[in-house]
């Protein structure tokens, strides 16, 4: 081996096992990618290896990509820095869309599946370990590239949240849409996890809220992140404010029909002018250039937001008569996309020519479409700080931070004296979910009760609580995700929270406004909003509840791990938090 590669090299591919001596010799060499493993993936010695090797990487000035990285494909500059074997495809499309994942063999995945589609790759780069150069850092080169219009991550965990938000941000700002499959559905975190809302909100819905927080669209389906870059370059968030509405016209009513129904689950209704019909179905009865008149007046129609065409068997044997008329429809505001039923691959690429989104299955299709009208564009979170509230007990931060808590004292034994009326509540103060450890005793209606009771608790302390009564039990919480940093929650409480599983997750702090914008997406929580005429609760005061733990946030160095009040009791007018607890960081 040379002392030194020769100057001139702009990047080194590693796949020697002595990657050490292989990067001495790399020091005029600005990127080197190392395929090579035994480092981070081999357990806490190779973390040690790893963690030398970026440090003399550093030393030299050299980058890492890597390692146990797949490598670099660059289509549009005819280089590739792999071992992939996909690299065995006669002359894959280039295009505008690139891809940074945490997988390798991915590389290959969406670079053949998107060639059989005629959907054409810029950039497509393996990570690996991610020990210097991060999922974030090529966002924002990417950000940068001409050659770039949409770009996709396949990302297994998430390792620098602060700086791939920072990227999808400026990834907004240019223009430039940033779709994420995440792989896997981790319990990081929630096995630690000491309230309600950490076993609810885990790693998933944390980084579901990251996502949107940084105005990254999710999809669900891998075929979806292959399929989708088309219907969203170019585009920004669609800011529609109600369900939204697309127009599905079909040459194939069955084909139609499975679409249909798949966009129904996600929520997104069908619309079409002057008819009941949630379809405009032209089988056996248009002609080409009737189809594309009918195109036109569906993208000029204001009661949708979107328009898809489904195509039949047709696509696969006539595609002059199929795709055509799709092809000649006029550029619009509002997307345009295809289903194609048969197995078509003259029509795809045909439509990919136009940079219409085709898709193959209705689960992709519908995916994409929801992924889309979730899409949102990246929201202004509030930076100033504010002062940590001294407290002995959870509820004397509640009050700290302005939520109204019950009347309560703590009661001692021997006697246990207390000055609560009664009815009370009785609660013991060293289990984390009272309900479940026996530790409380509700509605005790006076002091004989109240004694047996205490001496059945067998503890030298309890809380006693004035009893009270709303409209809804509603959960508040708040956690500083490993991951992807402070979250709120918001939900319908009580004791059988984690059973309904009924909670909307975002990025902590929130305002007031953005908290009663989670509480309308609750579904147990309609019952205070006046669903069928029931009396309504102060929707209002809690969200003002919400806003106050979330801000949590804005404590310096953030020192509380998780809060949470549950229930907090909506009442006509304001609300009332009965239990809770708080757990600092050790």
């Amino acid at each position: 081996m040379h002392s030194s590669v020769p100057e001139g090299i702009d990047h080194a591919f590693i796949m020697v096992q002595d990657v050490e001596q292989a990067l001495e010799a790399c020091r005029n060499v600005p990127v080197a990618t190392i395929y090579s493993n035994g480092f981070a993936d081999a357990g806490p010695e190779g973390m040690e290896r790893q963690a030398r090797l970026v440090l003399r990487a550093r030393e030299l000035g050299v980058r890492l990509l890597g390692p146990n990285s797949m490598g670099v494909i660059n289509l549009p500059g005819r280089m590739a820095l792999s071992v992939n074997a996909v690299l065995e495809i006669d002359a894959p499309p280039s295009g505008t869309t690139s891809l940074v994942s945490q997988s390798g063999t991915l590389l290959g995945t969406v670079l053949s599946r998107g060639a059989a589609h005629g959907l054409g790759f810029s950039k497509l780069v393996s990570v690996g370990n991610e020990a210097d150069l991060g999922v974030g850092e090529l966002v924002e080169l990417l950000v940068e590239d001409p050659e770039t219009r949409v770009i996709l991550l396949f990302l297994e965990t998430v390792r620098d949240a602060d700086r791939l938000a920072a990227a999808a941000r400026g990834a907004h700002a240019a223009g430039k849409p940033v779709v994420a499959y995440k792989l896997g559905r981790s319990a990081l975190g929630e096995a630690l996890a000491r309230s309600h809302t950490g076993a609810l909100a885990g790693l998933d819905a944390a980084l579901d809220a990251f996502f949107r927080d940084c105005g990254i669209l999710r999809v669900d389906m891998l075929e979806t992140l292959v399929e989708i870059a088309p219907l969203v370059a170019g585009r920004r968030p669609p800011q529609l404010g109600r369900a939204p509405r697309v127009a599905v016209v079909t040459t194939t009513g069955g084909g139609a029909a499975t679409v249909v129904d798949r966009l129904g689950l996600h929520g997104i209704e069908t619309a079409a002018p002057d008819s009941d019909s949630p379809i405009v179905d032209l089988t056996m009865t248009a002609t080409a250039q009737q189809y594309t008149e009918v195109l036109d007046r569906l993208l000029d129609f204001a009661g949708c937001d979107a328009v898809l065409a489904a195509v039949g068997s047709s696509a696969q044997f006539h595609p002059q008569l199929a795709v055509e008329p799709i092809l000649g429809a006029k550029r619009a505001a509002k997307p345009l996309a295809a289903f194609l039923t048969p197995h078509a691959e003259r029509s795809l690429v045909l439509l990919a020519g136009k940079g219409i989104a085709a898709f193959r299955t209705p689960e992709a299709c519908a995916d994409a479409f929801a992924a889309y009208f979730s899409w949102r564009a990246p929201r202004q979170r509030e930076e100033a700080e504010i002062p940590y509230p001294l407290f002995d007990y959870p509820f004397e931060l509640f009050a700290a931070v302005g939520i109204p808590v019950v009347e309560q004292v703590l009661a001692r034994a021997p006697d246990f004296a207390h000055s609560i009326p009664y009815p009370v509540a009785v609660k013991v103060m060293d289990a984390d979910h009272k309900t479940e450890a026996g530790g409380v005793a509700l509605g005790i209606a006076g002091r004989v009760e109240f004694e047996a009771r205490a001496r059945k608790f067998g503890r030298d302390q309890l809380l006693v609580q004035r009893m009270e009564r709303g409209l809804a039990e509603a959960i508040v919480g708040y956690r500083d995700d490993p991951v992807v940093g402070p979250i709120v929650l918001v939900g319908a409480g009580g004791t059988l929270a984690e059973l309904y599983k009924d909670f909307v997750v975002e990025l902590a702090p929130v305002s007031p406004d953005e908290a009663l914008r989670m509480i309308e997406k609750v579904k147990g929580l309609a019952v205070i909003r006046g669903y069928r005429n029931l009396p309504r609760g102060d929707v209002k005061a809690l969200a003002r509840a919400a806003s106050a733990i979330s801000r949590l946030a804005l404590i310096p160095g953030r020192p509380v791990l998780e809060a949470e009040i549950n229930p907090l009791l909506v009442r006509r007018e304001g609300v009332v938090a009965v239990d809770g607890l708080a757990v600092l960081k050790e």
